[in-house]
């Protein structure tokens, strides 16, 4: 004799959500992981403050104790041509928070708490962008109200101006998928906060955001002048105080484009072994 299995009276059978209600969903997600590390930020003002503190002072030391022995011909002196590549190295140094709070929520388990809840699992990445995102703006503006105060000045005008600061603003946001692959692979606090100093510093320095790459050695030269820092700076530089942009605009959008579109996936795929 064969029993015939019906299903459970009050089994209720939900229909799968269209690709709209995800996405709707999914920024949904993300919207409240990225309220949720701003109250932490917050409630933590001293991370903040020192979050600032680090490109205020170099803004001030190169300002007044090295500025006076480094030569440029740009107009305005030295402040001028130096307030370009602080603001892009304290947009890319700002993304050691991105790689440092990966790493803790790895360490502390609250990773798999989101993994193991019903919410898009792109949100866990895309609110801690968008949130070090804002906290960059925030680090950006700052800086560049602190270079006016020592004597920094637009050249071009506004339009180049806003766009000087979001170039810069877009550069720390793909220095942050670097960090955020970086935070989600090596999983250890301490770890990658040592790593982002062994790639990031040299980066930043062997490049024109403090002294002309023609005053290094030629063997450096070569580097220095086809690295990312430098193109994104020059290009900055050029909309700050004049110069030609077509050059290092088409060059800073491949670059930036190209780190995009590498680290993206490897964050998410770091994201979904963990």
């Amino acid at each position: 004799m064969t029993t015939v299995a019906h299903p459970a009276p009050n089994a209720i059978h939900a229909p799968s959500p269209s690709f709209g209600d995800r996405l709707r969903y999914g920024w949904a997600d993300t919207a409240n992981l990225t309220r949720r590390d701003i109250k932490i930020w917050t409630r933590n003002p001293a991370f903040l403050v020192f979050a600032v503190i680090q490109p205020v002072m170099f803004v001030l030391l190169f300002r007044y104790v090295f500025g006076g022995a480094i030569p440029t011909t740009v107009p305005g002196g030295y402040v001028n041509y130096l307030m370009p590549g602080i603001i892009a190295q304290s947009a890319a140094f700002a993304s050691f928070g991105t790689a440092i709070a990966l790493a803790r929520q790895m360490q502390r388990g609250v990773i798999d708490r989101f993994r193991s809840m019903p919410m898009a699992r792109s949100a866990v990445l895309l609110g801690r962008l968008a949130a070090d995102t804002l906290r960059l703006t925030v680090t950006v503006i700052v800086v560049l109200g602190v270079g006016y105060a020592v004597g920094f000045r637009f050249l071009t005008g506004i339009g180049p101006a806003i766009g000087m600061l979001v170039l810069g603003i877009v550069f720390g946001v793909a220095i942050c998928t670097i960090s955020a692959f970086v935070g989600m692979a090596i999983r250890d606090e301490e770890s990658v906060g040592s790593f982002g100093l062994i790639w990031l510093f040299p980066l930043t320095f062997v490049s024109s955001a403090f002294v002309t790459v023609r005053t290094m050695p030629g063997w450096l030269q070569a580097f220095a002048n086809n690295q990312p820092v430098t193109i994104v700076i020059d290009e900055m530089r050029a909309m700050a105080l004049g110069g030609p942009l077509v050059e290092h605009g088409w060059q800073s959008a491949a670059w930036l484009a190209g780190i995009f579109v590498v680290f993206i996936p490897l964050a998410v795929r770091a994201y979904r072994r963990s």
